[in-house]
C-alpha cells in the first residue's frame, strides 16, 4: 500500500561567521576603454558569486555587465575575502565590491565635475556615459578616464566590509552573533510504500527570504540544489563509523541522489529588503538545504502516523518502524 503525507519545516540561518570578525576587501579598477576589473578574493565554487559581484559592480559604476571582468581568488593580486562559507559572500563581498565601485565612481565623477564645470552631486553614470541630472552630457566615461590618465589620476577604487557583530556574553549567551539572518519554509509531499519501505518525494515547495535577489536564476538554482542535497540527507546518505574508522569510504556505498531521485522543486523567492546588504541582498547558500530533511521526515510521519528520529529514512528502517507499530 502506498500512503501520502505532507510535512512542513521552518528554519533561520545567521549569515556569516558567528560573533566574530567577518571581513572582505575588494578593488575596482576602471580602465581606459571604460570597462572595469573587479579584484576579489571571493572563491566561486559554483554558487555564482562571480556573476553576482559583476552585477553589483556594473550597477554601481553605471556600466553594462558585459564591460565588467571579475578576477577572483588569485592570492597574488586579489585582497582577502574570507572563506566561501556560511552563506556570506554575496552579503560580505558584495558589500565590499559595491563600496570599491562607489569609490572608483566618485573619482571619475570628481574629474568629470572639473571638466564640465558642474557640481559632482549633479552627475551620474548610466550605460557608460556621464549624465547631468536626467540628461546625457554626451561625454563618455572613457573620455574622463583618458583625461585622468594624462594627469596621473588613479581610478582604482577600494572597499572593505565587516558586518557589525558582538561577542556572546559568557554567562547569558546573549549578543549580536550575526548582522542579518535568512529565513525559509519548505513543504514536502511524499509517497511511502508500506510493503517495500521506499519513500518517494513527489514535490517540494521552498519559500526563501533572500533579501533582494540580485540574480533570481542563481537563487532558484541554489534552492533547487539545496533541496536535492536535502533529499539525499533525508533518504540516502549515511556515514557509518566503527572503532573510529569510516565503513565503506567510497561512492559505491555512499549513495547520493541522481536526477531520477530528485523530485519537482518549486522555489519561491521572498524579497524582503535587507538594509545592510548590497542592494538589499543577503545569502542563500546553506539555507536552501537546512529545512529539507525535516520537511521530508515530517511528511513521512504524516503518511505513516509514526515519528522516526534517525536519518536517513531507509527502506529497512521504515519497515522496521512499521513492524514495531
Amino acid at each position: 500500500m502506498k500512503k501520502r503525507g505532507y510535512g512542513i519545516a521552518n528554519m533561520w540561518y545567521g549569515i556569516g561567521n558567528t560573533a566574530n570578525h567577518n571581513p572582505s576587501g575588494a578593488f575596482v579598477d576602471i580602465l581606459d576603454d571604460g570597462t572595469a576589473i573587479v579584484l576579489t578574493g571571493c572563491a566561486d565554487i559554483g554558487q555564482g558569486s562571480t556573476t553576482v559581484l559583476a552585477q553589483i559592480a556594473a550597477e554601481t559604476l553605471g556600466i553594462n555587465i558585459e564591460d565588467v571582468v571579475v578576477v577572483a581568488a588569485d592570492t597574488e593580486v586579489t585582497p582577502d575575502a574570507g572563506a566561501t562559507s556560511a552563506s556570506r559572500q554575496t552579503y560580505v563581498s558584495g558589500n565590499a565590491v559595491r563600496l570599491a565601485a562607489k569609490n572608483a565612481r566618485e573619482q571619475v565623477l570628481a574629474k568629470a565635475s572639473e571638466e564640465l564645470n558642474i557640481q559632482a552631486e549633479r552627475l551620474s553614470i548610466y550605460q557608460g556615459q556621464i549624465w547631468v541630472g536626467d540628461n546625457p552630457s554626451g561625454v563618455m566615461i572613457k573620455e574622463i578616464i583618458t583625461q585622468c590618465r594624462s594627469e596621473g589620476v588613479l581610478t582604482l577604487g577600494h572597499g572593505s566590509f565587516d558586518p557589525v557583530t558582538t561577542k556572546l556574553d559568557s554567562e547569558t549567551g546573549q549578543g549580536i552573533p550575526y548582522a542579518t539572518y535568512a529565513f525559509a519554509t519548505q513543504v514536502a509531499e511524499v509517497e511511502v510504500d508500506t510493503e517495500t519501505g521506499i519513500v518517494e518525494v513527489k514535490k517540494i515547495v521552498a519559500a526563501h527570504d533572500v533579501g533582494k535577489a540580485i540574480n533570481p536564476q542563481n537563487v532558484e538554482g541554489q534552492i533547487e540544489g539545496g533541496c536535492s542535497m536535502g533529499i539525499g540527507y533525508a533518504l540516502l546518505e549515511e556515514v557509518v563509523v566503527k572503532d573510529g574508522e569510516i565503513q565503506g569510504p567510497g561512492m559505491s556505498t555512499y549513495l547520493i541522489p541522481t536526477a531520477m531521485d530528485v523530485s519537482e522543486v518549486y522555489p519561491i523567492i521572498i524579497e524582503e529588503y535587507e538594509a545592510s546588504g548590497p542592494y538589499g541582498a543577503k545569502g542563500v547558500g546553506e539555507p536552501a538545504l537546512v529545512p529539507t530533511a525535516a520537511a521530508i521526515a515530517n511528511a513521512v510521519a504524516d503518511a505513516l502516523g509514526i515519528r522516526m528520529y534517525e536519518l536517513p529514512l531507509t527502506p529497512e528502517r521504515i519497515i522496521a518502524t512499521i513492524k514495531r507499530k
